[in-house]
């Protein structure tokens, strides 16, 4: 299973715990024709929909069962796959939404669709759809420089709620990602 695909389902599982919250959740960016697959953990079965302006839809590239859940794959996403994304049980629970965001632009920047909790550490990372090393990658927070990075990565340790708000990362010579909210959430831990 590759990493986006385990990434998708570590973030389905969580949303079922978390219950419906109204809250600003970040966006998972992905490359115009990458894979993506949902899965749906310890229910029998679910339905994954998709909203993109105004309408919903039902994601039925090869949605299946498996044996802990189900599944939908879309094996090849287009910049109209962008938008909210949810799933819906048989006896009707759904999940909080997390949003999509495919672009054919050139960089993406990865960040955590979920709120992070206050004092934890976070890696944001820019990610150039040609070159996947030897870049260097600049940092913006609400529209301010904030650093730059010789690894395309930027780690905040110990997150408190100031680091919460609009990111986006630009690599020289290849272009900017599109913004992604960074959700912070919970008490300090002392």
């Amino acid at each position: 299973m590759d990493v986006r695909a385990l990434c998708i389902r570590l973030l389905m599982t969580i949303m079922i715990l978390l219950g419906v919250q109204d809250q600003k959740i970040g966006a998972l960016q992905f490359f115009e024709y990458e894979p993506i697959t949902f899965h749906c953990e310890g229910v029998d079965y679910c339905e994954v929909a998709h909203k993109f302006k105004g309408k919903i839809k039902s994601c039925n590239r090869t949605n299946m069962r498996t044996p802990t859940g189900s599944s939908c794959k879309m094996k090849t996403l287009y910049t109209d796959d962008s938008g909210e994304y949810w799933y819906e049980t048989e006896g009707g629970i759904r999940s909080n939404i997390i949003n999509i965001c495919v672009t054919n632009g050139p960089v993406i920047l990865e960040s955590p669709a979920v709120p992070v909790l206050m004092e934890e550490t976070v890696t944001l990372s820019c990610r150039n759809k040609t070159a996947s090393s030897n870049f260097t990658a600049d940092f913006d927070k609400d529209g301010g420089h904030i650093c730059r990075s010789s690894t395309g990565n930027m780690t905040i340790h110990s997150v408190s709620k100031s680091d919460e708000g609009l990111y986006k990362c630009n690599i020289s010579g290849a272009g900017e990602s599109p913004e992604s909210w960074l959700n912070v959430t919970g008490e300090t831990q002392r």
